[in-house]
């Protein structure tokens, strides 16, 4: 089973850290810039299987006919007003 894992890398300086979830990564990307000032990068290396299929069924464009219609994922018809 894959998990999400997170490489945050700092261009200025010797900050590197890996993490296993987007919102820890995000946090720790923000916190470094604000104390710093530096510019930093993130990679994701890898995502947890249901996010890979809600990707895959979703379609890469997200446009209705990339997505797969079969998957209980996908909502083709917006609810009614």
């Amino acid at each position: 089973m894959a998990r999400t894992r997170v490489a945050v890398r700092c261009v200025d300086c010797s900050f590197e850290a890996r993490y296993d979830g987007l919102p820890t990564a995000r946090a720790a990307l923000d916190e470094h810039e604000s104390a710093t000032g530096h510019e930093v990068r993130w990679e994701i290396e890898s995502l947890a299987d249901g996010v890979s299929r809600a990707g895959d069924d979703a379609g890469v464009c997200g446009r209705p006919e990339c997505a797969n219609a079969d998957s209980p994922l996908v909502d083709p018809e917006p609810p009614e007003r």
